[in-house]
């Protein structure tokens, strides 16, 4: 889906504690740094829509599996992608796209690193039944 951009990356294990890569700003996707920022997402929740009109997203999950619908409004389409540890990717969403997500492990959570910093004026939301997707 134009606007998307699904990145492998690195895990390096330790016996003392592993290591997470998540992004460098030589990466592709990286369009300025805003904030960092965690949120969790309990099993079987479901949080979103939200477009952002300005944000870049760059969605990391080190810690449970959390799933990920992103909505093309303007040619109805979707794209759905999980990711966990077993699934170490960063995804990265434009502007303009609508996301919501869902907790699929007991304990989830995800790192956030935003192009800008949060402005709740430069996002748009909708209950989750404005658009309909079977969850």
């Amino acid at each position: 889906m134009d606007g998307l951009i699904l990145t492998p990356l690195k895990q390096i294990y330790n016996p003392k504690g592993d290591i997470f890569h998540a992004m460098k700003k030589s990466d592709v996707g990286f369009d300025g740094f805003g904030e960092a920022y965690f949120s969790t997402i309990n099993q079987d929740d479901v949080k979103g829509w939200k477009k952002h009109t300005k944000m870049t997203l760059n969605l990391v999950v080190p810690v449970g599996e959390i799933e990920f619908i992103v909505y093309n409004d303007k040619i109805k389409e979707f794209f759905s992608i999980k990711l966990s540890q077993n699934n170490y990717q960063r995804l990265t969403v434009k502007p303009g796209l609508w996301m919501a997500f869902r907790g699929l492990c007991k304990q989830n959570i995800l790192l956030n690193l935003a192009s800008i910093e949060h402005n709740q004026s430069e996002a748009i939301n909708v209950d989750l039944g404005e658009i309909k997707y079977e969850w």
